[in-house]
C-alpha cells in the first residue's frame, strides 16, 4: 500500500494549487480518502475527506468554500483543488486511506499516509 502525494509549491495569496495523491496496492474506492495538514510546530489537522462510495465529502471550516476534493477511481487518485489561498493554508499537507466506514476528522483513525507535500502561501 503506497500513498504518492504531489502538486504542492509556493504560491502568493489568492493563488490556486491542485493536490494530488495516487494510491496503490488497495483501491480509493474502497476506502475512506482523507487530506491532513500540518503547519511548522502544530498538530496535523483535518482539512476534507470523502466517503467511500465518493458521494460524501467533509470539509474543515476554515477551508470549505475554497477547497474542493474529489477523486478519479479510474487512476486510483484523489486530488484537492485549493483556491483563494491564504498564508495561513501554509503547511505540509498529507493524504490518508481509512479503512472505516464513514469519513473522520481524527488523523488516528487512517490506516495509510502519504509523505506528504508542501505548500506555502506568501502574503
Amino acid at each position: 500500500v503506497q500513498l504518492q502525494a504531489s502538486g504542492g509549491g509556493l504560491v502568493q495569496a489568492g493563488d490556486s494549487l491542485r493536490l494530488s495523491c495516487a494510491a496503490s496496492g488497495f483501491a480509493i474506492s474502497s476506502y475512506v480518502m482523507g487530506w491532513f495538514r500540518q503547519a511548522a510546530g502544530e498538530d496535523r489537522e483535518f482539512v476534507a475527506a470523502i466517503s467511500k462510495s465518493g458521494v460524501s465529502t467533509r470539509y474543515a471550516d476554515s477551508v470549505t468554500g475554497r477547497f474542493t476534493f474529489s477523486r478519479d477511481s479510474v487512476k486510483n487518485t484523489v486530488y484537492l483543488q485549493m483556491n483563494s489561498l491564504k498564508p495561513e493554508d501554509t503547511a505540509v499537507y498529507y493524504c490518508a486511506a481509512d479503512r472505516a466506514g464513514t469519513p473522520s476528522y481524527t488523523p488516528s483513525q487512517y490506516d495509510y499516509w502519504g509523505q506528504g507535500t508542501q505548500v506555502t502561501v506568501s502574503s
